[in-house]
Order: C-alpha cells, then structure tokens, then sequence
C-alpha cells in the first residue's frame, strides 16, 4: 500500500492542473476519435464554460451552507462527542467513514462537506488521546462514505425519473422511487457498502508505524477582533437572538407549505434554504453566522474555480458526440442482461468528465433509456446502474474531492491511493448487484 501511495504523491497534480488535463485529453478525443473539427471542438468548450452558472451556484452554495451547519457550535459539539468514543486507530477510520456514509443516504451534500469536518474532528480527538492516526487514509475514509449517496433521499437521478415533468417523461413515463430507491436490492446494496467499506478503509493502516503522517496544524481565519468597552447597541443588534425568531417562523411556515400544502419533494433550492436558516438558528445570531460563512469560503473558492472548465469539457462531450460513441459503444456490446452492468461502467468513465450527477443524466439518460427500451432491459435497474456509477467514480473524481480536501486542509495527491482501493472494493460489489 505504500508503494501505492508513494506513486500517486510522486505522480498525482493539484485538482486544478489535473482539470487543465482533463480538458486537453477531451479535446484531442473529440478531435482524434469522434472526427470533430478543432474550431468547432474549441467553439463548443467556450460556448459549454458558462452553461451550467445557475447549477454551479446552487452546488456551491449547499457546500458553503452545509459546512456552515456542520460548523454550528451544537453541531461541533455533537461531531466531538462522537469523536471523543475513538479509542483506536482503525475505529477512527471506520467511525469516519461510517459517519459519512449514512449521511450520504440522508444528504448528498450534507455528507460531502461533513466529511472534512469529521475527519478533523476525529484527528483532533486521537491527538488528544495519543492515538495515531495516519490523516490522510481518515480523510480518504470519511470521503469513501459518500460513494452511496445516489441509494438515498437526495439522489438526482432517482428523484428526476419520479417527478412530474421530467424531460425523459414521454419516453420512459414516470419511475415512482418505490422502482429504484425504496427497492430491497437498492437498500440492500447500500448496507453491504456501509457494512464492508469501514473495515475495508481500517485494514489499510500502514503496517510501519514511521509511515503514519499525523494531522498538520490548522490554518484557522482570524476572527474580528471583539470590541472593548461597553456593549453599543449595535453590538446587541450584532449577537440578538430575538432578531431571528421572525425570520426563522417565516422560514419555517414556507418548508411546511412547499412540503405538506403543495407536497413538493426536496430538490437543491430547498435543501440549500432548509440548510441557510437551520444553520442560522443553531449559530445563535446573525454575526456568528456570517463568521462561520466567512471560514467556509476556503470550500468555495476552488469549487467556483474548477467547475466552469469541467462545464466546458462537458460541452464538448455533448456537441462533439464523442459522449454518445462511448455510450453506443457500451450499449452495442450489451443484452438485456448485461446491458445494467455496462451502463454502470459507461456511467463511472462519463463521470470522469462530467462530475455532476444532473448533468450526465441529461447526456446520458436518454441514450441509455432508449437501449434499454430496444434491448428489453429492466428499465428502472438501468436508470440506477447509471447512478451507481456517477457515484462509484466520484471517489477519485478531483472536482468532488475539492470541498473535503479544503476543509481538511490535504492535498488530492494524499488521499486518491487510497480512495482508488476503496473504488476497486466498490466497484465489485456494485458490479455483482447487477446481475442479481
């Protein structure tokens, strides 16, 4: 496993050169392989870059407010004690990652970004303790967790098929989430995972205990100075809880009438409000809660940076068709049989390129949808391999990555040895599932 790891720190760029990359390698496969002209690739990599602003800002945003939550002193609090029940080694990376997991079945995002803040709150607790914990196998581990995050509520492609509206509707109708999330081989699945990836990820501590890299000293942002003297009122304004109490009422009427008078479901608008003032309210005031924003930025800023060249490679995938030659590709080798298992595998190399799950089922979704319907395949089992393999591929995805990485404070290099073992484990699992 050393070896490993000493290949991918020795190999391995920042997340943003290896976006640069990914760009140059979509390029000279639109150009070589799918027979698109140059220009036209370019013309389509600059007309892509800004097409996906509005879903770029909503992701962002449910990474800045899900860490502002997790950042909330209750929920500090609630992440130490937790922490503080480590009293080895690898019960720090199987309490990470299975911490991380079962969040990923409540919330995508919510387990995206607590899985920097656990791993830190873990390493903090085995510091304490004189327990040592090699920090980047217990970021590698509190990020693996979320690899199940498509088997639960906030899955994109599960709760899209089931929505009135769907721009797949007229071909495929609507697949209720009985058919795909609440099925007994979907749950099923995402237990074997939770129950195997924990020990997996322990089993991976480095036998030389010289090789065990503790957690590196924090880099916190200085706070704004408090004021001395008497308190003015605008300081009183600054920390007042009774501020709040009528803009949280108002918050909380509108979730119950978009859930229980108009019977919407969760979709990201709503999961980043529900996270906005629930945050708010477990800050206790509005100027802690901007203090806490302020912190976060660091899990934005790459984010906002990255995103526009993967939206731009992502325009080439599409107008180039170069997405379509691999899905007919995958398709063209396939039966009703086997056809699941090979749109999973198509679904982890698109998700190389195309790291949004919204975004590949709208290049994806319909060309798999109609193999599906021609080949005679199960066609809610098809739409879920899809999902299972936008997930599987996002544990070495370095766009994904960035929010665990900035809050753990680790570079991409350090982590992907490891998060690759725990790509070889699931990806076998979710492989079989297929067949069964």
């Amino acid at each position: 496993m050393k070896r490993l790891a000493d290949l991918f720190v020795r190999w391995i760029p920042d997340a943003f050169p290896i976006a640069l990359i990914l760009t140059g390698v979509t390029v000279f496969c639109a150009v070589a392989l799918a027979g698109y002209p140059f220009q036209s690739t370019v013309k389509a990599w600059g007309d892509g870059f800004w097409n996906l602003l509005k879903f770029t800002n909503q992701i962002t945003l449910t990474l800045l407010l899900g860490y502002a939550l997790a950042a909330t002193p209750p929920v500090e609090r609630l992440l130490r004690r937790t922490a503080s029940r480590v009293s080895s080694a690898r019960g720090a990376y199987m309490t990470a990652c299975g911490i991380t997991g079962l969040l990923a079945l409540i919330s995508w995002g919510l387990s995206l970004v607590s899985a920097g803040i656990v791993a830190r709150a873990i390493a903090r607790a085995c510091q304490e303790k004189g327990i040592r914990v090699h920090y980047p196998l217990l970021v590698a581990s509190a990020f693996s967790g979320f690899v199940i995050w498509h088997q639960g509520l906030t899955s994109s492609i599960g709760l899209a098929i089931a929505t009135s509206g769907h721009f797949l509707e007229d071909q495929i109708g609507l697949i209720p989430t009985s058919e795909t999330l609440f099925t007994p081989w979907n749950i099923g699945l995402a237990m074997v995972i939770l129950m195997g990836l924990p020990p997996l990820m322990a089993r991976l501590h480095p036998k030389n205990e010289s090789s065990v890299i503790p957690m590196p000293q924090e880099k916190e942002i200085t706070s704004t100075p408090t004021a001395t003297g008497p308190i003015t009122p605008a300081q009183r304004i600054d920390s007042s809880r009774v501020l709040l109490v009528p803009l949280l009422a108002m918050a909380l009427f509108y979730l119950g009438w978009h859930f229980l008078a108009e019977g919407r479901g969760l979709e990201l608008n709503i999961l980043n409000f529900a996270f906005l003032f629930v945050g708010i309210a477990l800050a206790g005031s509005a100027a802690g809660y901007a203090q806490i924003i302020l912190q976060g930025g660091r899990v934005a800023a790459p984010f906002l940076l990255q995103y526009p060249f993967y939206a731009g490679i992502a325009g080439i995938m599409a107008e180039s068709g170069l997405a379509r030659i691999i899905i007919d590709f995958f398709a063209s080798v396939s039966n009703e049989v086997t056809l699941p298992l090979f749109a999973f595998l198509s679904a982890g190399l698109l998700n190389i390129f195309i790291p949004s799950g919204g975004g590949q089922w709208a290049v994806q979704g319909p060309l798999m949808m109609t193999a599906a319907m021609e080949a005679g395949a199960d066609v809610p089992r098809v739409a879920m391999a899809v999902a299972l393999g936008d997930q599987w591929t996002n544990l070495i995805q370095p766009l994904t990555l960035m929010p665990v990485l900035a809050i753990a404070q680790i570079a991409v290099r350090d982590v992907l040895s490891y998060t690759f073992v725990a790509l070889l484990f699931t990806g076998i699992i979710f492989a079989t599932a297929l067949f069964l």
